[in-house]
C-alpha cells in the first residue's frame, strides 16, 4: 500500500486523493499485480485484482475517501468499467492541481482550464472512434449450438490470455505473455526500436482470425459532440458543430485524415475488447452468439434488429476446479440441498407447473403498511382452537393451493420458509428461493405464469407449465460441496444463459467472476453504441498530445465560454487567463502522461516507468511535429497492419489483433474522475481561506495566493 506524509499546511484532501489512487497504480492495463487483502480480525484473506474490491478493502471513513468510493461505485455500477482509470487520474490530476496551485495560479483559472482541456479532448479522440455494424449478419443464426453447452476453456488460473481471440492457439509461456500485452506501435523507428502499440511477440492465429483482422485502420467519418453534458464542470455554451464532408474525409487542423473501416465481426470485436483476459472473453463471446441463436428462433425476430440482453446472462461460480471446466449453458442453474435428489429424480421425467413469487415465502411476509402486531393474536369464537401453530397451519393452506394447480416447483426471489420447503419436498414438490428477478421475468415470459406477491394469489391463470428440471453435472459431484447440489432449470424460447465460472483456487473466485463481467459489460457498450475506440493507448496518447498542442495555441474567443460564470470577464483574473492557461493544460496533460508511463510499466516491457516515460516523450515530439497527433497515430497503424514494421513479429503482422476501448464508459471515467478532482480542489480551498481569506498570512501558505 502507499504511504505519503500529509503536509497539513497545504491542501489535504488532494493529497488524501493522490495517496488513496497510489493504491490501485498496479492494477491499470492488462498485466495486473493482484493483491492480498487481509482481515485482521479473522485473519482471512482474499485475492482482489480490481479497484472496486480494492476500495472494499481499504479505510474509506475520511471525507474524501468518502467521495472518492462512492465515484467509483457509481462508475461500475453504471458501466461495470473504467474504474481503475478513474482511480489513477484522480491521484494524477489531484497531483497536477497541486502544482498548479504551487506556482501560483488561481483556483478559478485551474477549474475553467481544465474543463476546458478535457472537454477539448472528448471532441478530438472521435476522430479515434471505429463504427460498429452489421455485426451479426455474418453469423448463421440456423448453425448447431449442441456444442456450446460444453465450451471449455485451457488457461493457467493466474495467466490471462494475451491475444483473447477464440481460434487463436494457446500456446504461450509467461514471457510471451508479457510481450504479447505490449499496445501497438506508433514508432517509425526499425530493428530493435520499442513499439509503443504493437505487440512484441509470435502470435499465431487461425485463418478465419487473420482475415478478419487485416482491414487498415482510418478516421472516423465525422466528428460529433459528445452528448455527457449533464456533468456540473463541464457544460458548453458554445453551438459549434463539427461539419461531416460529403466525400467521407475531415479537414482536421489543415490535415486530411482517412476515413476508419467499422468493425463488422463479433470475433474481432471480441478480441479487441479482451484487453488481454481471453479465458473471459471466450466465455462472452459464446454467451452473445448462444443468445444471438435464441432470438434467431422467436417469432418477429427478423423484424427488429438483434440486442444483447446482458440482464439475462448469470454466473454461476464453482471453486476447486480446473478453469477447463468453465462452460455457458441455455437455462438458469442454481443449487439446492442434496436432500432433494430424490425428488429432481422424480420431476426430470416430465414437464412440471411453475408458480413465481415476487416477494417472501413466509407466513409473516406483508407488504409495507400491511404487518400485523407481534403480540396481538385474534381468535373467533365460532372456530374451534387448534393446536397447530400459525406457522403450521399457513403451510398446510400454501400446499393445499399447490395440491389444487398441480404445481410441483415455485419460484421465489425472496426468502422462503424451511420448514414449508421440508413439508414441500416431502409431497413432491420443490421450492427454490433468493432468485434474481430477472429469472423470475423469464420464466414468466416463457412459460405463460404471472408473477404474484402472495402464495394466496395464485389461480389457474397464473400457473406456468413446460419447465424442464434437471441435474446439472459436473466433476465437482464427487467433491465435498456443503450438501448442495446443482439443478438445471429451462424451458422452450427462454432467453436465460448460465456462464459456468471455475477456478481452483477459491480466493481468486471473486476476482474471475468480476473480470468475465467486465468482458460482457464492454461488449455490451460496444454493440449498444455501435462504435468503439482504437485502443492500445492511442486514446490517450492523442488527449495528451492534443493538449499540447492547444497549450502552445493562443487564446480564442470561443475560449472565453468556459469562463461565462465569472462575474466579470473584463476583469484581472479574465485577462490573465492567457498567461495561466498554458501551465494548466500542462499539468493536465501530465496527468495522461503519468498514466501512460504507469500503463507501459505495468506491461513488464520497460525496466522503469523512467524508461516508459522516455519513449513516450520521444513519440510525442514526433506527433506534435506531425502537425496533426490523430493522423499521425492513425497513419501509424495502417503501417502497422500493411506489414512495413515486423521486427520481432515473424512476418505475422496480418494476424495482429486490433485493441478497442468502450467509448462511453471512458470518457465518463475522464470526467467523474475530474469532478471529483475539482470538487475536492474547490471544498479544500473554502475550508482553506475561509471567511477571511483576506488576512491570511501567504508565508503560512507555502507561496500560494487565493483570490
Amino acid at each position: 500500500m502507499a504511504c505519503r506524509v500529509i503536509n497539513k499546511r497545504r491542501h489535504m484532501g488532494l493529497q488524501q486523493l493522490s495517496s488513496f489512487a497510489e493504491t490501485g497504480r498496479t492494477l491499470l492495463g492488462p498485466v495486473k499485480s493482484s493483491k492480498f487483502i487481509t482481515n485482521e480480525d479473522c485473519h482471512e484473506s482474499v485475492l482482489i485484482s480490481s479497484t472496486v474490491r480494492l476500495l472494499e478493502s481499504l479505510d474509506m471513513t475520511s471525507a474524501v475517501g468518502q467521495l472518492l468510493n462512492e465515484a467509483v461505485q457509481a462508475q461500475n455500477d453504471t458501466y461495470r468499467t473504467g474504474a481503475t482509470t478513474l482511480l489513477f487520474l484522480a491521484g494524477a490530476w489531484s497531483s497536477a492541481v497541486e502544482e498548479c496551485l504551487h506556482l501560483g495560479v488561481p483556483i478559478s483559472i485551474i477549474v475553467s482550464v481544465m474543463s476546458e482541456g478535457l472537454n477539448s479532448c472528448s471532441e478530438e479522440v472521435v476522430s479515434l472512434q471505429v463504427p460498429v455494424h452489421n455485426i451479426f449478419d455474418h453469423m448463421d443464426s440456423t448453425e448447431a449450438i449442441s456444442a456450446l453447452e460444453t465450451v471449455s476453456v485451457s488457461l493457467c488460473p493466474f495467466l490471462q490470455d494475451p491475444s483473447g481471440a477464440s481460434s487463436m492457439q494457446e500456446k504461450h509461456d509467461l514471457k510471451d505473455v508479457a510481450l504479447q500485452l505490449t499496445t501497438s506501435s506508433i514508432s517509425g523507428r526499425s530493428g530493435k526500436s520499442p513499439k509503443f502499440f504493437k505487440p512484441q511477440a509470435k502470435v499465431e492465429a487461425g485463418e478465419n482470425t487473420s482475415q478478419t483482422l487485416k482491414k487498415s485502420l482510418h478516421t472516423d467519418t465525422c466528428f460529433r459532440k459528445s452528448v455527457l453534458t449533464h456533468s456540473r464542470h463541464f457544460s458548453r455554451t458554445d453551438n459549434s458543430q463539427w461539419i461531416c464532408k460529403a466525400d467521407r474525409f475531415l479537414e482536421q487542423g489543415g490535415a486530411t485524415t482517412l476515413q476508419t473501416s467499422g468493425c463488422h465481426d463479433l470475433a474481432e470485436l471480441a478480441v479487441g475488447l479482451s484487453h488481454g483476459d481471453g479465458s473471459s472473453m471466450k466465455l462472452v463471446e459464446e454467451a452473445v452468439r448462444l443468445q444471438y441463436h435464441n432470438a434467431c428462433r422467436q417469432p418477429g425476430s427478423c423484424v427488429e434488429p438483434f440486442v444483447f440482453d446482458v440482464s439475462r446472462l448469470f454466473t454461476f461460480c464453482l471453486p476447486g476446479l480446473p478453469e477447463t471446466f468453465s462452460c455457458v449453458c441455455p437455462g438458469y442453474i442454481t443449487l439446492v440441498s442434496t436432500s432433494s435428489a430424490a425428488l429432481i429424480q422424480e420431476l426430470q421425467s416430465q414437464p412440471v407447473r411453475v408458480v413465481l413469487i415476487e416477494g417472501d415465502l413466509t407466513e409473516s411476509y406483508r407488504h409495507l403498511g400491511f404487518n400485523k402486531p407481534t403480540n396481538i393474536k385474534t381468535v373467533l369464537d365460532s372456530m374451534n382452537l387448534q393446536e397447530d401453530s400459525p406457522g403450521e397451519v399457513w403451510a398446510n393452506h400454501v400446499l393445499q393451493l399447490l395440491t389444487q394447480f398441480s404445481v410441483n416447483l415455485v419460484l421465489v426471489e425472496g426468502n422462503v420458509s424451511e420448514h414449508l420447503t421440508e413439508k414441500c419436498r416431502r409431497s413432491n414438490r420443490l421450492i427454490v428461493g433468493s432468485v434474481n428477478g430477472h429469472v423470475i421475468q423469464a420464466f414468466a415470459e416463457a412459460t405463460g405464469a404471472v408473477r404474484v406477491a402472495y402464495i394466496t394469489q395464485v389461480n389457474e391463470d397464473c400457473v406456468g407449465s413446460g419447465v424442464s428440471v434437471t441435474f446439472w453435472r459436473s466433476p465437482l459431484d464427487d467433491v465435498e460441496r456443503s450438501n448442495r447440489m446443482a439443478i438445471l432449470l429451462k424451458t422452450e424460447g427462454i432467453d436465460l444463459i448460465t456462464v459456468v465460472l471455475t477456478s481452483p483456487v477459491s480466493a481468486q473466485m471473486q476476482t474471475k467472476e468480476d473480470r468475465f463481467w467486465t468482458c460482457a459489460y464492454r461488449v455490451y457498450h460496444a454493440l449498444k453504441e455501435e462504435k468503439v475506440f482504437l485502443g492500445g493507448s492511442a486514446v490517450e496518447f492523442l488527449c495528451l498530445s492534443h493538449l499540447h498542442v492547444l497549450a502552445e495555441q493562443p487564446l480564442r474567443k470561443r475560449d472565453h465560454a468556459y469562463l461565462g460564470w465569472l462575474p466579470d470577464t473584463s476583469s484581472w483574473l479574465a485577462s490573465s487567463l492567457a498567461v495561466y492557461r498554458p501551465t494548466v493544460l500542462k499539468c493536465l496533460a501530465n496527468g495522461w502522461h503519468k498514466y501512460l508511463s504507469a500503463l507501459l510499466y505495468n506491461t513488464a516491457t520497460y525496466s522503469s516507468e523512467l524508461e516508459a516515460s522516455t519513449f513516450i516523450q520521444h513519440h510525442l515530439r514526433n506527433a506534435i511535429d506531425s502537425g496533426c497527433p490523430s493522423s499521425y497515430i492513425l497513419k501509424e497503424h495502417s503501417k502497422l497492419n500493411s506489414g512495413i514494421f515486423n521486427s520481432g513479429i515473424l512476418n505475422k503482422l496480418e494476424q495482429i489483433p486490433r485493441v478497442y476501448d468502450v467509448v462511453t464508459p471512458k470518457i465518463e471515467a475522464w470526467r467523474r474522475a475530474l469532478d471529483l478532482v475539482l470538487l475536492v480542489l474547490q471544498t479544500d480551498s473554502e475550508i482553506i481561506t475561509g471567511l477571511g481569506h483576506a488576512h491570511i498570512n501567504s508565508q503560512k501558505l507555502e507561496g500560494f495566493l487565493f483570490l
